[in-house]
């Protein structure tokens, strides 16, 4: 498969953007989190995460509390805090990571089994939810937190303990008789299988994930099956997604479109596309790339976020992309991330890294506030306060950030991305490095046996020089493929003060430097007028505004109110001014453009008539779209009316 490679490269980021958001997310939002997964924090609702493995252990007495998958929440929380301490060592916070293991890992059965909800509940009733209850869901979360503590520390506690609970699993569900025929109601298993097969090798992890892709969907159906037999309820019976909101409505080579759960499906295609690198397989490669198209091409908003119903969190048809209404969960960004870089590894095409990019600065980091300590769950592109309060068809949408949720997958699995950031940035095929991210910061990678050191200077997203300092320790030839973003329509490459002619082939410009090389681009980012695609009815005669990656919005605090009032009239991508705004939201590029606000005066008492509708000019300022929502409540829109 003629892939990207390798992303496990030595990686270390010294940039002003990110940095700032990292040093947040390991300063503020790792301490906050955990006091939050241990019920200490004020005005917030209860996790009882921490709490229910102390019962499960027999440490405390009581009753299992929260979401049957409450226990993914500290997995997720590991698994993120354990980034950070490959990037500041820690030890404080080690020891705390270290603690919360130990708690863990008492609840542990003997035969492996660790789940709090059933050890609680009763362990006679395990395995017979498969579909709804999270057991496989939980597992997947807890194992992707043992490989990443594994990988940064060596320490084997959590990763031991899980390698039991996988065998646990294997030897009670698989294609043997007398096993159940099942597999994960919520996927994310798949992938963290995947993730422990590269450090084991061992031939059953891989058989176990290969074994949970091509069973899914089979008939009979195993879901139909196990709710007859087991008597569990179903809860999308009258729905239009039905075994589909699953990804289990047929198989998955089948599967034609991006369907049901958002964020289920990103994480099933993940694990899909890992079993596909490494088996091979073509049939099962052709269908990531199906449903890569559907997703993207089809149902994904401007700012990377997808899932555009709030009923069942879900997909619903092409083109169906409504501003207002729209769930756009954080997590299903995050899973596209997620999916774009494995698909980068089965096919080392830009495309794929312009979707991560543009999920990473918008839609996902929306999911957080500036100050680390309060999150979205929705991530919407048009808000009014009020018809959050009183429209209950928009009862999902916040506008402000809340504290924490009752079901609060989304706040740690935002940490635990930015805290990883190092794994998104480049890889290494063969002969070749791949610059799939610009983000200030050095790389030291091998390519042939041969150490190649990386040093990349920029003030990206804001600015579109980037410098990149090569030093090999060999004369051999060595291929750098640097990522021209998809928006970018106008570029220069220079290696030693020497413009490189050429173009760009499938989203990467090839260079090959000498063992001592500065290589400068110019990845020009001026002001662009976005339309959306005329079958998008939602946005008929509308416009979004970007600048490289980031996708701007209006927000009242600058605007005022009746944002849906306010109209750019025939403004050119030229007319916008970008400032740098240094005490601005901490620290953005602030575009502004002379526009049209459209009046109400004379329309007192008068809900319709054929009177003219008086306006005035009026001045535009457009901020990051993930940076709104972060001085006082307000409305918000993304779309803009021409």
């Amino acid at each position: 498969m003629n892939g990207a490679g390798s992303f496990s490269q030595d990686v270390k980021i010294r940039d002003r953007f990110w940095s700032r958001t990292r040093e947040t997310v390991r300063r503020e939002g790792i301490p906050y989190q955990w006091k939050a997964l241990n019920d200490q924090i004020a005005d917030a609702e209860p996790s009882y995460c921490m709490r229910n493995f102390r019962i499960a252990a027999g440490k405390e007495q009581g009753e299992h509390a929260g979401y049957v998958f409450q226990d993914s929440d500290a997995a997720k929380w590991i698994e993120g805090a354990a980034y950070t301490l490959r990037w500041h060592p820690d030890p404080e916070l080690e020891a705390t990571i270290d603690g919360a293991i130990r708690e863990i890992v008492e609840a542990q059965q003997p035969d492996g089994y660790l789940d709090t909800y059933y050890t609680i509940k009763g362990l006679h009733k395990r395995f017979t939810n498969l579909k709804d209850h999270h057991e496989l869901y939980c597992a997947g979360h807890m194992l992707e937190a043992a490989v990443a503590y594994y990988r940064v520390t060596g320490k084997r506690e959590l990763l031991d303990a899980m390698i039991r609970f996988v065998d646990c699993i294997d030897g009670a569900i698989g294609p043997e008789e007398g096993k159940i025929r099942g597999y994960p109601g919520h996927p994310v298993l798949e992938m963290a299988l995947m993730r422990l097969y590269d450090i084991t090798h061992e031939e059953k992890h891989l058989r176990l994930a290969r074994y949970f892709v091509d069973q899914r969907g089979q008939q009979p159906l195993f879901f139909e099956e196990e709710n007859r037999k087991n008597h569990n309820d179903f809860h999308w019976k009258d729905s239009p997604f039905q075994y589909q909101y699953y990804q289990a409505g047929k198989p998955v080579r089948e599967q034609q479109e991006a369907e049901g759960h958002a964020v289920r499906a990103m994480y099933l295609y993940s694990g899909m596309a890992d079993v596909a690198r490494v088996t091979g397989d073509e049939s099962l490669r052709a269908a990531c790339r199906r449903l890569w198209e559907s997703t993207v091409y089809r149902r994904m908003y401007v700012t990377g976020n997808i899932g555009s119903s709030e009923y069942g969190e879900a997909f619903t048809f092409d083109y169906d992309l409504p501003n207002d209404t729209i769930y756009g969960e954080t997590c299903a960004s995050i899973g596209l991330v997620f999916f774009a870089r494995r698909m980068l590894e089965l096919d080392a095409k830009g495309e794929y890294a312009d979707v991560m990019e543009r999920a990473l600065y918008n839609g996902i980091l929306s999911g957080m506030q500036l100050d680390g300590k309060k999150f979205f769950y929705v991530n919407p592109l048009e808000v009014v306060p009020e018809a959050c309060r009183r429209d209950a068809h928009k009862r999902h949408v916040e506008f402000e950030r809340q504290r924490w949720f009752g079901c609060a997958c989304c706040p740690p699995n935002v940490i635990r991305l930015i805290s990883s950031l190092e794994e998104y940035i480049c890889s290494v095929k063969d002969d070749t490095i791949y610059l799939h991210l610009y983000v200030g910061g050095s790389a030291d990678v091998q390519v042939n046996g041969h150490k190649v050191h990386l040093e990349i200077e920029t003030r990206y997203p804001w600015d579109s020089k980037v410098t990149i300092r090569v030093h090999a320790d060999t004369q051999e030839k060595v291929i750098l493929k640097l990522r021209i973003p998809g928006w970018c329509k106008e570029y220069t490459v220079s290696m030693d003060g020497k413009r490189v002619e050429g173009q760009a082939e499938d989203g990467y410009f090839a260079v090959c430097p000498d063992a001592d090389t500065v290589i400068s681009m110019d990845i020009k980012m001026p002001v662009t007028i976005l339309r959306a695609n005329p079958r998008i009815s939602e946005d008929t005669d509308k416009v979004a505004i970007s600048r490289g990656p980031i996708i701007y919005c209006l927000e009242e605090e600058d605007n005022g109110k009746a944002l849906h009032m306010l109209r750019l009239c025939g403004a050119a991508p030229g007319a916008f001014s970008a400032e740098w705004k240094e005490d601005k939201l901490g620290g953005i590029v602030e575009l502004n453009v002379e526009g049209i606000r459209e009046s109400d005066t004379g329309w007192e008492n008068v809900l319709y008539g054929d009177r003219p509708i008086e306006s005035q000019k009026a001045q535009l300022t457009f901020i990051p779209y993930y940076s709104w929502a972060n001085r006082h409540p307000g409305e918000m829109r993304v779309f803009v009316r021409r």
